[in-house]
């Protein structure tokens, strides 16, 4: 939005109908169409394949393919959101996931083996994100970010963010007994952020979430071990979680007065 002190109803109202209601059946049902063709990497808002027969189909039939200016959207999303700069307030669900001692890994490996490893590490993630039904906000240096929304989702967007945990750390081994091939935590937390096409109409065009409820999400994920999930209360009774039997802290946060009721959540070998 390029002017947040003044910013354009029916803009905002755009946005909002896309991310929260169900007048995005459609778009809901193109994306889990499509994030059944081969093959990674695809499009971060709609799901289509970059690579591959999948490519080829998506750019004959809907002609969708990378975009010049953002190379993780098509270039019928990026022109969207470039025609689109703007957001709205919404509610959301936000789950990051962190490599737990990357720098330790990175000093034991050659540079060349360490990005293999982080590579498998996206591209697990990528595929559990793409699954059910996220978008893709991040994948950078050694974590992973996936925003959940009702128009994306459905209803249950807080309790598919919360498996989506659970299958990440399946991806990554922390069910086998003989322990993870990647050590790493998991932050899911619930509430409103602004989300929405930040940039400009003639520069780099992004999609984001930005509010204090996507940092207290980044903040549960620096806090999680590997092979937890750190899950707020307020995603546990969004998603009607059954929180009997799991562990509960009170985390003190940077940056906020108050500290953090939180359950955890681990995976159990087998």
């Amino acid at each position: 939005m390029s002017d947040h002190s003044q910013p354009d109803p029916a803009l905002e109202q755009l946005w909002r109908t896309v991310l929260t209601t169900g007048e995005f059946t459609p778009e809901r049902r193109m994306r889990r169409f499509l994030r059944h063709l081969p093959r990674d990497p695809r499009c971060k808002f709609c799901n289509a394949p970059f690579e591959g027969m999948g490519a080829t189909l998506v750019r004959l039939v809907f002609n969708k393919r990378p975009s010049q200016y953002n190379t993780r959207m098509c270039t019928m999303c990026e022109s969207f959101a470039r025609e689109h700069i703007g957001g709205a307030e919404v509610e959301m669900a936000m789950l990051f996931a962190d490599v737990r001692g990357s720098t330790t890994l990175a000093e034991r490996m050659r540079a060349s083996e360490f990005s293999q490893l982080i590579n498998r590490f996206y591209q697990s993630a990528a595929q559990v994100l793409i699954q059910s039904d996220a978008l893709i906000e991040k994948l950078v240096g050694d974590s992973v970010t996936g925003l959940y929304f009702p128009g994306f989702v459905g209803r249950d967007y807080v309790r598919r963010a919360i498996e989506a945990a659970h299958d990440l750390l399946r991806v990554t081994g922390h069910a086998d007994r003989n322990g993870p091939w990647l050590p790493v935590g998991v932050g899911v937390h619930s509430g409103v952020a602004f989300a929405g096409a930040v940039g400009s109409k003639d520069g780099v065009t992004e999609f984001t979430a930005l509010g204090d409820a996507v940092n207290l999400a980044a903040r549960l994920a620096s806090r999680a071990g590997a092979g937890e999930i750190i899950v707020s209360e307020a995603a546990c009774t969004a998603a009607r979680w059954d929180t009997q039997g799991l562990e509960q802290r009170q985390l003190s946060l940077k940056g906020r007065s108050e500290p953090a009721s939180v359950r955890v959540i681990r995976v159990a070998p087998g």
